[in-house]
């Protein structure tokens, strides 16, 4: 069990970063100095020295008897899992990939199979301190402005220290059946009777998401936590199988509860194909310690800084590839329009599905920077490669062919990776003007860069 850091610790870690917040010259970018990130996309160079976040990503408290934590925001939620799970415990919403942090998943949204029933990540936080553009540290509440305009801010109304966390109870294993559909449509209605019911064919579902492979080609994953393994024996997918594979090869499987927390992760989805580690040859000799995305994500920087891909598609002859890495969610009811659509313009395969339903706020309104309608069932799709699209990728195409046939779905797209909407555009779909007057509370010298210098010109 990890050792929790204690409050002085905590407080040392805070002192550390209002220091390296007041080096920082007025004018110069303000920026976490973070080793490991999960955005897709590029930042501007600069040399000063970002913010020191050092001691402020560990686990100050687990208390079972009132189901919560209070972390720090820097944590990563594979060190959160291990520090709740021997308890018993895990977050109402673990996000798929390790290092994911706690912060990031609330300033930036986070999502997995227990949304439909939990909503997002910062539907769970009872209390949070965020460091602010004022150089000051602001605890905050649901109902308060700071709070309710945090998620999707990412950084630009600052950064969370500490979160007070609700938590659930889990068992040690996880019961999957995978069940395939030839009619997106079905799949629709199918998603939203589990929702309202919370099972499936007599069964109760405790986390819901599933693939797309192919038009006319749907499975959901219906997962039911579990004491039993019956006669089954846990499946290992961070050995020699791979997960995504599984769902077309079996109707039933157990895993741990550990390890389908992480079964996305191993193979970073099924993007960790790119680099050869789904070979069976490849992977036999790649070490199982390394079978995790934040070493894919390094691999893929090396790609990005040597132009790799593109050298060896200009030497075979083919045209330039677009980057198209995007999670977005329609209402549920659209999702048959999205991936029909989806599949005649784009052609990326597998996409990723999973709904959810937000809570909304305390007062039951919408979250202001990202407003979806709390109750209503979306479907989050997500799909990460590349598209061949020649000269054109300079104008990302594809990109912004997904932008506007998403929201003319009723639909929104989150911000950690590219996005390439017009200011007017922008401030419509997040509520620029509420985030700005939030902003002006909190950061007055505009120390922050704004979301959309953020999000949009990559500031």
């Amino acid at each position: 069990m990890i050792e929790p850091r204690t409050t002085a610790e905590h407080d040392a870690a805070v002192a550390r970063l209002r220091a390296s917040y007041a080096a920082i010259p007025a004018g110069e970018p303000v920026r976490l100095a973070k080793r490991t990130t999960n955005l897709f996309r590029p930042r501007a160079e600069t040399l000063t020295p970002g913010l020191d976040v050092t001691g402020l990503d560990g686990v100050l408290s687990v208390d079972p008897e009132t189901r919560t934590a209070v972390v720090q925001g820097m944590c990563t939620y594979e060190d959160l899992v291990d520090a709740t799970l021997p308890h018993g415990m895990v977050p109402m919403v673990v996000p798929q990939l390790r290092t994911i942090t706690l912060g990031g998943a609330v300033t930036g949204l986070g999502i997995e199979s227990t949304s439909f029933r939990n909503g997002l990540p910062h539907e769970s936080v009872r209390e949070m301190d965020v460091f602010t553009g004022a150089g000051e540290v602001v605890t905050c509440r649901p109902g308060d402005d700071l709070f309710d305009t945090f998620p999707n801010s990412y950084g630009s109304l600052g950064y969370a220290t500490r979160l007070v966390i609700e938590l659930e109870p889990v068992p040690a294993y996880v019961a999957l059946r995978h069940v395939r559909f030839d009619d997106a449509g079905l799949l629709a209605k199918t998603i939203t009777e589990v929702t309202e019911t919370r099972e499936y064919d007599g069964e109760r579902v405790d986390g819901l998401d599933g693939v797309a492979f192919e038009p006319g080609e749907y499975y959901l994953t219906l997962a039911r936590w579990t004491d039993s393994t019956g006669e089954a024996s846990p499946s290992d997918y961070v050995g020699q199988q791979v997960y995504f594979r599984s769902l077309q090869e079996r109707e039933r499987d157990l895993l741990t509860m550990y390890d389908y927390l992480w079964r996305w992760d191993t193979d970073w989805f099924w993007c960790s194909g790119a680099f050869g580690a789904q070979n069976p040859r490849i992977r036999r000799f790649w070490p199982r310690s390394k079978r995790r995305s934040d070493v894919y994500m390094k691999l893929l920087g090396l790609d990005r800084r040597f132009s790799i891909a593109d050298r060896l598609d200009q030497r075979a002859g083919r045209p330039l590839r677009e980057r198209v890495v995007q999670d977005i969610e329609v209402p549920v009811e659209r999702v048959p329009d999205f991936l029909e659509w989806f599949d005649a313009e784009v052609g990326m395969r597998p996409v990723w599905l999973c709904p959810l339903v937000s809570r909304g706020t305390s007062g039951g309104a919408s979250w202001p920077t990202y407003p979806l309608e709390p109750g209503e069932v979306y479907v989050n799709a997500g799909f990460w490669g590349t598209v061949h699209v020649g000269p054109e990728r300079v104008d990302a195409p594809m990109n912004r062919a997904i932008e506007q046939r998403v929201h003319e779905l009723g639909g929104h797209k989150s911000l950690y990776s590219e996005a390439f909407y017009d200011r007017e555009t922008f401030d419509r779909l997040y509520d620029g003007p509420h985030l700005a007057r939030v902003k002006a509370t909190y950061d007055p010298d505009d120390r922050l860069s704004s979301l959309y210098d953020k999000t949009v010109r990559n500031a």
